[in-house]
């Protein structure tokens, strides 16, 4: 019966790799020790009763337990087509953390990694990691520069100590890339269209191996500039109390109550254009107190925020300031009717503050000049169906609707001068995007499932439906209605050989662009047509990988990406790389 298990899923690993493919590219992490997928099963910190149990040679007397989380899908999709997620296959031996790998393959692509740690002694663990990536981009699609490089270097320390264990990290990023998406004008093949961001990050985080009273710290920084000299700095420190695991008399039901107090400042200066600036400061406090009965629970929370802003730039005659106290509801249940079926719902909300850092992570080819604004979510309902069958299929389907203000996306800019010449910066062709917000509802419906038909092999495919109703946009601009993804992995020969695919999927998306004409006689000005109803159709986007251990110290690899081969766009004008193949080795020590 395996062996007829094992034909059917070998057929459906390949039938599966003529339909999807994605654009993003891997980090050749082939081996390297992590957590699951946040696609599929997540480790999952509630304020149900968790026994923690840290210290390294104890970990093994308490077996970790997994649940399905509500996970957006593709959330970690990166438009840039040189960065992306890492779709190569994992190896589920022991895993190795100290090794190199080098990979090459066509459009000049370029693949590195290391990987280092040591045990000191006292249970003191240091190490670095790098990883490089480049690619010379579409030079038989576009006359001017589209190649891109970035860059990661980091170092870390792990103390475990008899009460708690702590974990400092800093990483050093360096993204080299060009505004390249020109579509409305022709310029010169010369033409300058450069972009650099430097990011330096330091984190602290101290987690406690009991839940009483303090329950972990977390301290994060980051400090990023750009070729235009933008700066923003960042810093945050998150603090959670909990009482945990009290008995409320002999009803079997268990109360927990839990506390969260952050703290989070951002400061961003624009140099370019209006020379935009804004100061957040943001103190949230999030109360909460669960009971629970086995896999059941209702959990009554809110949480409070209290903003300071401050926004100005060179058009606004004064300085707007804004101070105000927010406050969202925060509580679910779930019934668990069997394992197989557990009913869940809630409601929940929050103030989130957009960051020039994490804008760039969605779309990197943004105006070095941002107006900043907090998203608020009044509130989200939320309802849904998870189980797990026989450990064998595991589900989770939902579906809400939620109230926002400042709903933020990207809107196309136009010519930020009209004078009729070529001879502009190369953010100035039409080929840019700034942040946009409206309010407005939203409603999505989710779904992800993951099988285990055999030990060897697992299948995942999650997908996502997520519609907005603005107030003042009769379409919100670059986010598609349906995105999805579907993925598998399998070992074969004693899991010395370790194949793999992923494809994503999204709809079309619609967006805003521009029609250039030169007027006057002789022409002296661009005259710009805005079209707000402008398509960028979706895409299918497979990728395939695979791994083969010739000796426990030395691997090979393949790995393809976007294999159908479709130069679609990410943003307007933004055509990613076509079908790419890559080949490298593995050194493990």
């Amino acid at each position: 019966m395996n062996k007829k298990i094992q034909i059917l899923s070998i057929l459906f690993l390949g039938i599966s790799s003529v339909a999807f493919s994605q654009i993003k590219e891997e980090k050749l992490i082939l081996n390297k020790k992590r957590e699951p997928e946040v696609k599929k099963i997540e480790k999952k910190k509630t304020s149900v009763e968790t026994v923690k149990n840290y210290p390294p040679e104890e970990k093994s007397a308490n077996p970790v337990k997994y649940n399905i989380t509500d996970v957006p899908a593709v959330s970690d999709f990166k438009t840039s087509t040189i960065q992306g997620e890492d779709v190569a296959p994992k190896f589920d031996g022991t895993a190795q953390n100290n090794y190199f790998q080098f990979g090459m393959g066509n459009y000049g692509k370029i693949l590195a990694d290391a990987n280092i740690s040591k045990t000191l002694e006292n249970k003191i663990e240091v190490g670095a990691d790098v990883h490089v990536l480049s690619t010379n981009g579409l030079k038989k699609v576009y006359d001017w520069d589209s190649n891109q490089s970035s860059a990661t270097l980091g170092a870390f320390l792990n103390s475990y100590g008899e009460k708690g264990k702590i974990n400092v990290n800093a990483e050093y990023g360096l993204d080299n890339y060009n505004y390249y998406g020109i579509y409305a004008l022709t310029p010169s093949a010369n033409v300058d269209l450069k972009q650099k961001v430097n990011q330096f990050k330091v984190n602290g985080y101290y987690d406690f191996y009991s839940n009483e009273i303090l329950n972990d710290v977390r301290v994060k920084s980051s400090f990023l500039s750009d070729h235009f000299d933008a700066k923003e700095n960042q810093a945050s420190i998150l603090a959670n109390l909990s009482k945990h695991a009290v008995e409320l008399g002999k009803s079997g039901i268990v109360l927990n109550a839990d506390l969260g107090l952050g703290l989070e400042t951002v400061k961003t200066d624009f140099a370019l254009l209006n020379k935009n600036s804004s100061t957040f400061f943001n103190a949230d406090i999030a109360p909460k107190v669960t009971f629970a009965k086995g896999e059941s629970y209702l959990m009554l929370g809110s949480s409070f925020s209290f903003l300071n802003a401050r926004n100005s730039n060179l058009i606004l005659a004064d300085e707007l300031k804004n101070n105000k106290t927010y406050w969202f509801p925060q509580a679910e249940f779930q019934v668990a009717a069997a394992k197989e079926f557990k009913f869940y719902g809630g409601v929940d909300g929050g103030l989130k503050l957009n960051t020039y850092s994490e804008l760039l992570q969605t779309n990197p080819f943004l105006v070095s000049d941002q107006m900043l604004r907090p998203t608020e979510t009044q509130y989200h309902f939320y309802a849904g169906l998870r189980g797990d069958i026989d450990e064998t299929f595991k589900y989770d389907v939902s579906a809400g609707f939620g109230k926002m203000r400042n709903i933020m996306f990207f809107q196309g800019n136009n010519l930020f001068d009209n004078t009729f010449t070529l001879d502009r910066p190369g953010y100035d062709f039409a080929n840019t995007f700034s942040a946009v917000y409206d309010d407005g509802n939203v409603s999505d419906i989710k779904g992800s499932l993951q099988y285990f038909p055999l030990e060897n092999l697992i299948v995942d495919a999650d997908v996502r439906f997520l519609k907005y109703d603005l107030k003042n946009y009769d379409n919100i601009y670059n986010v598609p209605l349906v995105t999805g993804s579907i993925g598998a992995k399998y070992t074969m020969f004693e899991k010395k050989l370790s194949l793999g695919f992923k494809g994503i999927f999204a709809t079309d998306r619609t967006t805003n662009s521009y029609m250039l004409e030169g007027v006057g006689s002789p022409s002296v000005i661009f005259q710009s047509t805005e079209d707000t109803n402008d398509k960028v159709g979706g895409y299918a986007d497979l990728n395939l990988s695979a791994e083969y251990k010739i000796h426990k110290n030395f691997s090979i690899f393949a790995l393809g990406n976007n294999l159908l081969s479709s130069k679609y766009q990410t943003y307007k004008g933004y055509k990613v790389l076509g079908a790419q193949v890559v080949g490298g080795v593995k050194i493990t020590f």
